[in-house]
């Protein structure tokens, strides 16, 4: 299959184990270049956490690049560099940066955690938006599942939630991995 140079940005969302980042790979695959930016960071004496990524690692073409960053405004800013982004993953990302504001604390939230929280989606959301680079994102998708059990993993779930509709509001196409089936959320114009 030859690149789509049309390939618009696309936001692939899915639950755990739904084939959304092989489906976000297979997007990009006939590109020779491919920047992986992995959110996942290293969880020290998870050996289950570190055969996921292994995993990952093994099923990306040999010329792909990988950057293991949460810096995900500066790669979408980064115009020198024109081959296309492949994101892995929101989420994690999004944990990421909840950690590094303590807003899974109930008072680190409701005195400035969740603020901070939403200044940093609302910065990712305006450049995905603003980016030239083409560019495929992975999220879960979280709302369709149990309520968590706890106020952290509520308002994790409702701030992913919102962070995802702002990514899909600014994206050209929006996939849905059920599965390994993939639906068009909204599709891709042209």
């Amino acid at each position: 299959m030859a690149p789509d140079p049309a390939l618009p940005r696309t936001l692939v969302l899915g639950g755990a184990r739904s084939g959304k980042s092989t489906k976000a790979e297979q997007l990009l695959a006939a590109y020779p270049d491919v920047l992986y930016v992995a959110t996942s960071g290293t969880r020290d004496g998870d050996t289950e956490w570190a055969q996921r990524v292994e995993l990952h690692r093994e099923r990306r073409p040999a010329g792909w690049r990988t950057a293991e960053t949460c810096d995900l405004e500066a790669v979408l800013a980064d115009t020198a560099d024109p081959a296309p982004v492949l994101i892995d993953c929101l989420a994690l990302w999004l944990t990421a940066v909840m950690d590094e504001c303590g807003a899974w604390e109930d008072a680190v939230w409701t005195e400035g955690g969740e603020a901070a929280v939403q200044r940093r989606c609302a910065a990712l959301a305006a450049a995905w938006a603003g980016t030239a680079r083409r560019v495929v994102a992975v999220s879960n998708e979280v709302g369709m599942g149990v309520v968590p059990a706890t106020a952290a993993g509520r308002r994790f779930r409702d701030t992913l939630g919102r962070l995802n509709m702002a990514v899909a509001d600014a994206s050209e196409r929006v996939l849905l991995v059920v599965a390994g089936q993939v639906l068009t959320v909204k599709p891709a114009a042209g």
